[in-house]
């Protein structure tokens, strides 16, 4: 089986709010043709379809031969869930997911609320046709006792309503190896979010070794602070075993895409930063670009 490439559109995301539709426009001209989108406004009146009718939008992505494979909702609120979801709905999306969890170190009942609320988010998505997926960090490996955070999640949630989107190099920021954590909920992955990690970093790999204590309270503000733009570098260009995670992935019954996401770039422009790769893209084993 071949995995489609598709991209987090954050990836451009300066690029996309001074020239929306030339971004897009110059992100289909790339060859990246399935785009997974970003919305942090979902709580607001405005903010469930980026202030773009959906109508709009899915003719600005037809015209250019794309397909939206799935969007971050930010925050995820269930009052406004069902005007989420009409909206994709109309753009022949056919799933969401939250992109962010902070969890107080230790606080065994946020977590266990937090879970039972990824089920009932799964629930509405699937009355509507749609699926749930959860997407990591690097805070979901630290561990309450002898178990990680995001071992409990998946523990604790229910595989037919909340699904995953496994981004690898968080991952391995987390301390494990994104290859073990694919064989383990192979089962649950429809999206995988690839960067990579410079040989160059001022920081070690694992934030764990220095960055931030294994215990600590990682708020947004800790997060932001510790997430340093010269630890992503382009697909290709890092140190990150990517095509053994092609590999690994093969058989996962329910994916079809991975996804670029590139947090930051030393590039100046977006647009390049993808073009490069993109172009490492094209050299690796079992994937499909069209």
């Amino acid at each position: 089986m071949s995995i489609k490439v598709g991209i987090q559109l954050y990836s451009v995301r300066n690029a996309l709010a001074a020239r929306p539709y030339e971004t897009l426009d110059a992100v289909a001209g790339l060859g990246y043709k399935y785009v997974e989108a970003a919305n942090h406004n979902a709580a607001v009146d405005d903010g469930v379809g980026f202030g773009v009718p959906a109508e709009n939008m899915k003719a600005t992505l037809d015209k250019n031969g794309m397909q939206i494979v799935g969007c971050h909702v930010n925050p995820l609120r269930l009052d406004r869930l069902p005007a989420v979801l009409e909206y994709h709905q109309k753009l022949g999306n056919r799933q969401i997911g939250c992109d962010i969890e902070f969890f107080p170190y230790m606080d065994m009942d946020y977590l266990k609320r937090r879970c039972e609320f990824f089920n009932e988010v799964g629930r509405k998505c699937k009355e509507f046709g749609l699926r749930y997926y959860y997407h990591n960090h690097f805070q979901e490996f630290q561990k309450f006792g002898e178990q990680t955070i995001y071992d409990y999640i998946m523990e604790n949630t229910d595989p037919e309503y909340v699904f995953i989107e496994m981004d690898t190099y968080w991952i391995t920021r987390g301390g494990y190896d994104p290859i073990d954590y694919i064989n383990k909920y192979k089962d649950r992955i429809v999206l995988i979010h690839q960067k990579d990690f410079p040989a160059n970093a001022p920081q070690p790999v694992c934030m764990y070794d220095g960055v931030i204590r294994p215990d600590a309270d990682i708020t947004h503000e800790v997060f932001s602070a510790t997430k340093y733009p010269s630890c992503f570098t382009e697909v290709g260009t890092g140190i990150l075993p990517i095509q053994k995670i092609i590999d690994a992935l093969a058989d996962a019954p329910h994916l079809e895409y991975l996804i670029l996401e590139q947090d930051f770039t030393s590039y100046t422009d977006e647009l390049e930063s993808i073009k490069v790769s993109m172009g490492a893209f094209k050299k690796l084993r079992g994937i499909e670009l069209s």
